[in-house]
């Protein structure tokens, strides 16, 4: 359950905020990078929605931006070391001693959510002719748009990556991001009348 009374608390006024597991680190940390990108990302696709709501797609973008959520809850609250069974009941049977409800495992981002994904592509896809040259972003407003989120897409994976080389980082958010992106290039291509109004890259021209 979220609840938001106040929105200014001041205590990001020292340039750190605060984590999911309750501890705090500077605002420029590559893990405040990583969720601040989600959150532009998940941004980016509520414009689209706001200027197509009945949009063929709109279903799954909603499911996306939902999702999103999710990987950012997961980038917000730091992956530790797995504890034994032994360690586990020990904890649990503690908490219940003291009367103290049992800490909530974090939110993770699932592989079911990445195969949704997957599904998604294949489906919309299957409606494409093969390409035969690169595609510039652009064609119909959708479209770009899209191509604008998938962009995003791939500079939040590449800050989730980089965040990954020095702290442990759950994998499918990787993968999650990875699928998005291209799932967001198809229906860029769906977008441009299911790929007739995709504007060609060719290669040298006006040298």
């Amino acid at each position: 359950m979220v609840y938001l009374n106040r929105i200014y608390t001041k205590t990001g006024d020292d340039g750190t905020t605060g984590l999911g597991d309750g501890s705090r680190v500077p605002k420029t940390h590559p893990r405040i990078v990583a969720y601040g990108g989600v959150d532009e990302l998940n941004s980016s696709l509520g414009l689209i929605l706001a200027e197509d709501p009945q949009g063929e797609f709109a279903p799954w973008l909603r499911q996306i931006q939902n999702d999103l959520f999710d990987v950012g809850a997961d980038l917000c609250v730091p992956e530790s070391e797995p504890e034994s069974a032994a360690d586990d009941d020990s904890d649990s049977n503690a908490e219940a001693a003291s009367g103290v409800e049992p800490s909530r495992a974090p939110l993770r981002v699932i592989s079911s959510q990445v195969e949704r994904l997957e599904q998604w592509i294949d489906q919309a896809n299957a409606r494409l002719a093969p390409l035969t040259s690169f595609v510039l972003p652009g064609g119909t407003a959708t479209s770009a748009r899209l191509h604008v989120s998938r962009t995003i897409c791939r500079r939040v994976e590449i800050g989730v990556l980089n965040l990954a080389e020095f702290e442990v980082v759950n994998p499918l958010v990787h993968w999650y991001l990875n699928r998005l992106s291209d799932l967001l290039f198809v229906l860029a291509r769906c977008a441009n009348h299911d790929g007739p109004g995709d504007v060609l890259w060719q290669p040298g021209q006006g040298r």
